[in-house]
């Protein structure tokens, strides 16, 4: 990633940034200059800017964080998948932490799609010509649990028009600092990307961001671990099971932060390590320990249910949880 910075003459004033940044660079269209701005790569001065629209001022200068260029094509690399279905279509897996979904920068080999491609060897017929898997949906890198991809064009259309129709059933396990008040509800905010920290995403007015995306969580507590303090009875910590009705970028960390019941673990979107918690005696030491001491966001997507596109059969998979979630909530259980 390379930056790069531009300031604005008074000829610029009043154009759009999208457009002042693709005059700007040589090898930015307008679209891409526009792509980059709503994922947050410009900032003017400590301010990260999300509107392609903004009008530039004379003086105004803008860094821009220019993305690597990607490899044309990912190699295949033998690396074991959990494979949860599989026909001629489609494929569902359960992926683990630590694996990013596709190349990117910092993780160009490794992927998912990388063990795709060997797994699938010589089954692909093609997305839009070339030999490559359908990702239609994703999880973060230290997210585990089930995804699903296409391993055929028309497999490809059907699953992302399922996506688009919100009509895949989506059931994700998290395990959170405190409890949402009340234990069961829907978080229905609209997210886009922070205009402080472009490598976040934050519950924003739909009204007043153009780059804002509704964004719908259904959540129920099914347990609850501990004690917060001695007055009040409050929980500690949860499992929480969430059911997605859209999928935007971090949404359950986002819409869980929101409503002030973070992940344990999550580096972007809670503010302190581990929990809070009153007690005593080894069992308690062992669980607020291991909490504080966990290394990633504690979320699992842990089942997918959908209509096969193709063949009108019902497919479903789950994954259970995997173990430092579930020694978490062992541990938790005990306190």
């Amino acid at each position: 990633m390379s930056k790069i910075s531009s300031t604005a003459q008074p000829a610029d004033n009043g154009t759009r940034l999208d457009r002042f940044l693709s005059e700007q660079v040589e090898t930015l269209s307008r679209s891409r200059a526009k792509a980059l701005i709503k994922e947050g790569a410009v900032s003017i001065g400590e301010r990260t800017v999300t509107d392609p629209k903004l009008a530039v001022r004379p003086g105004d200068t803008f860094d821009l964080d220019m993305p690597a260029p990607v490899p044309a094509t990912p190699e295949p690399e033998d690396i074991p998948l959990d494979v949860l279905f599989e026909d001629e279509h489609l494929i569902l897996v359960n992926k683990p932490s630590g694996m990013a979904v596709h190349p990117a920068p910092g993780s160009w080999q490794g992927t998912l799609v990388n063990a795709l491609l060997h797994h699938c060897k010589g089954e692909l017929p093609g997305i839009g010509g070339v030999e490559r898997p359908g990702i239609v949906h994703r999880i973060d890198k230290n997210t585990t649990g089930v995804l699903v991809i296409a391993k055929t064009e028309a497999a490809h259309a059907g699953l992302s028009k399922l996506f688009k129709a919100h009509d895949i059933d989506r059931t994700y396990l998290a395990i959170t600092r405190g409890a949402p008040r009340p234990l069961t509800g829907t978080v229905d905010e609209a997210i886009a990307r922070s205009a402080h920290d472009r490598k976040k995403m934050a519950v924003v007015d739909e009204d007043e961001r153009d780059d804002a995306r509704h964004a719908i969580t259904h959540y129920k507590a099914l347990e609850t671990f501990g004690e917060l303090d001695r007055n009040t009875g409050l929980p500690a910590a949860a499992l929480m099971q969430c059911r997605l009705e859209t999928g935007r970028t971090h949404q359950i960390r986002v819409h869980m932060a929101h409503i002030g019941a973070p992940l344990i673990g999550d580096p972007t979107y809670a503010r302190h390590r581990g929990i809070k918690a009153y007690g005593e005696g080894d069992a308690f030491i062992q669980a607020t320990t291991l909490a504080r001491k966990f290394d990633r966001q504690a979320l699992h997507a842990a089942s997918l249910g959908f209509v096969h596109p193709l063949t009108g059969e019902d497919v479903f998979a789950e994954a259970p949880l995997p173990q430092d979630m579930d020694a978490l909530v062992a541990a938790l259980r005990r306190m």
